[in-house]
């Protein structure tokens, strides 16, 4: 019974003598909200291929590998390198851009299985939570983006009836950028949140 009073007298320690800040426990929420949609992004992509055919997977893929994301025009760091020199700001106001990106896309990945009912509803908590995060530094309101003028095109005309094959590509394509935005958000965010411990190690 000593040895466990003492443990948790330890514990109480090193609880209180790093206490959680408010801003770390926003950073944990979101940084838990956007790994949920970046796994289910992943699961989505997973499940659209199995239902291909092996030269149909071939096809979409060499595709998209010569096409580009409507986000890739949001600029951002090149590789992990620039991420880990970006501030907490650039990082988190490039994060917000890419959720409010995918507001009108992700309508259409709403349909069908339970799972994709959460995609809108699950933007909407990240994207409230990172403004949040901005608003939360002193000189947030000089980064915080214009919404207005972050409203990037639908996916070129993927909102027009296709034909099968047609259908199939603009799918993949929209599954494919989903998951490599979710990605990018999930790697800012938990840079971002590991700047907040002096102590840890934020290397990528």
């Amino acid at each position: 019974m000593d040895r466990v009073v003492l443990m948790l007298s330890v514990l109480s320690l090193g609880v209180s003598s790093q206490p959680i800040t408010d801003g770390q426990r926003l950073f944990s929420i979101a940084v838990s909200r956007v790994q949920h949609l970046h796994l289910l992004a992943q699961r989505l992509f997973s499940d659209f291929e199995s239902s291909l055919q092996t030269e149909e997977q071939r096809q979409l893929n060499k595709i998209f590998l010569q096409d580009f994301c409507n986000s890739d025009y949001i600029i951002s760091p090149i590789d992990k390198h620039e991420t880990q020199r970006s501030s907490v700001l650039k990082l988190l106001s490039i994060s917000y851009r890419l959720v409010e990106s995918w507001e009108f896309p992700s309508r259409s990945l709403a349909g069908g299985s339970a799972p994709r009912s959460q995609i809108s509803p699950k933007l909407s908590e990240l994207k409230t939570g990172i403004h949040l995060l901005i608003r939360a530094n002193e000189d947030g309101a000089e980064l915080f983006p214009d919404s207005s003028a972050l409203q990037l095109a639908p996916y070129g005309d993927y909102y027009q009836s296709p034909g099968t094959d047609e259908s199939l590509r603009r799918t993949y394509e929209l599954l494919a950028c989903f998951k490599k935005d979710m990605h990018k958000v999930e790697t800012y965010l938990t840079v971002a949140k590991c700047r907040l411990s002096p102590e840890a190690n934020c290397t990528l």
